[in-house]
């Protein structure tokens, strides 16, 4: 779904604009941000970046980054007036608006034009225009296509190329996930063309790593990944007291899933993070495996076909019970799946 020209005829003229993303953003969802946030500027737009939580250290190099919003219970008056003065609201890598949680009312409310630019599945009929495609393998690729189409693919500089590749780059796991084609590789080598350095890009992101973190990895890996033969299944279970323990930070457990997938055998991995209030849980799969469809139907979730995501409000152990209780159903076709 394209609403090309009305998105196109919104930014016309300079207007007071925000950009808002999913919970725990990642680079993709950062990188899409404030790529948008860099371009518009550009265009004489007043931009504001606001994140509905922190997200990691490995991101706060991206070109704008110190200007972001991360919305805190002691800004909500500062947050509510931004929504409250906004002519625009851009909502980006996400498709429903409870991935905003605190902000989502507020979105909600606003008089705003509202704008959703995302690849994810079931799109919420929240956005007054969107810019939507399920084949994009990264919202940043749709953030390019956009600019391009619009004829503005020479204000596109190396922070913003930066931007745009550190969310293509992730979200196709450097480009050896099924969803990098050709149209992925086209729109990069525009970006490089631009005067991009992918290595740096790279290391910032992959190859900063603390020690906690990499003791962590460690320890996840040896003591809590759990797999399952008869399932073709492997998982990694995280408790509150572990997370503390190695002085996790956000995004330390991110990787942890596709380590646990690499497992010879196994087409689905999960991850299941004791997050206080909340159990977290990310999957993966291989092949014809639907994670999206096991995460929507059981875990309040939902995502793409191999990488999808869930909640529970249960204990640790027992959204553990729940996942073991639930695989039975889909062993034929875990055992199936190519």
């Amino acid at each position: 779904m394209q609403d090309f020209d009305a998105i196109r005829d919104l930014i016309e003229k300079p207007q007071t604009v925000l950009i808002t993303t999913h919970l725990n953003p990642d680079a993709d969802a950062m990188g899409s941000s404030l790529g948008l946030a860099g371009y518009l500027k550009k265009r004489n737009h007043r931009v504001t970046v606001i994140a509905p939580t922190e997200y990691p250290d490995n991101l706060n190099w991206l070109s704008g980054n110190s200007e972001v919003i991360v919305f805190e219970e002691k800004k909500r008056i500062e947050v509510t007036q931004l929504f409250e003065q906004a002519n625009v609201i851009f909502c980006l890598d996400f498709s429903v608006l409870n991935r905003i949680r605190d902000l989502e009312p507020m979105v909600r409310q606003s008089r705003a034009k509202k704008v959703m630019i995302d690849h994810h599945l079931e799109p919420e009929a929240f956005a007054d225009f969107t810019y939507w495609d399920t084949s994009a393998a990264a919202t940043a690729q749709l953030i390019f296509r956009l600019i391009d189409q619009i004829g503005d693919k020479a204000l596109i500089d190396v922070p913003i190329a930066e931007c745009l590749y550190a969310g293509i780059m992730t979200d196709t796991g450097s480009f050896r996930h099924a969803s990098t084609t050709g149209d992925v590789h086209r729109v990069v080598a525009d970006l490089i063309d631009i005067g991009i350095e992918v290595s740096p890009i790279h290391r910032r992101i992959y190859d900063n790593v603390s020690l906690d973190k990499l003791r962590f990895t460690g320890y996840a890996l040896s003591e809590k990944l759990v797999v399952l033969p008869e399932y073709r299944f492997a998982y990694i279970t995280i408790t509150d007291a572990e997370l503390k323990r190695f002085r996790s930070k956000m995004g330390d457990t991110e990787g942890l899933v596709n380590q646990a997938l690499a497992v010879e055998g196994v087409v689905m991995a999960a991850i299941l993070i004791d997050r206080g209030d909340e159990v977290k849980m990310s999957f993966r799969s291989l092949g014809d495996f639907s994670v999206r469809d096991l995460a929507s139907q059981h875990f309040n979730g939902g995502g793409h076909k191999n990488a999808a995501g869930g909640r529970t409000t249960l204990t640790l152990r027992e959204t553990e019970e729940k996942l073991l209780n639930v695989l039975p159903a889909y062993q034929e076709q875990l055992l199936e799946s190519v």
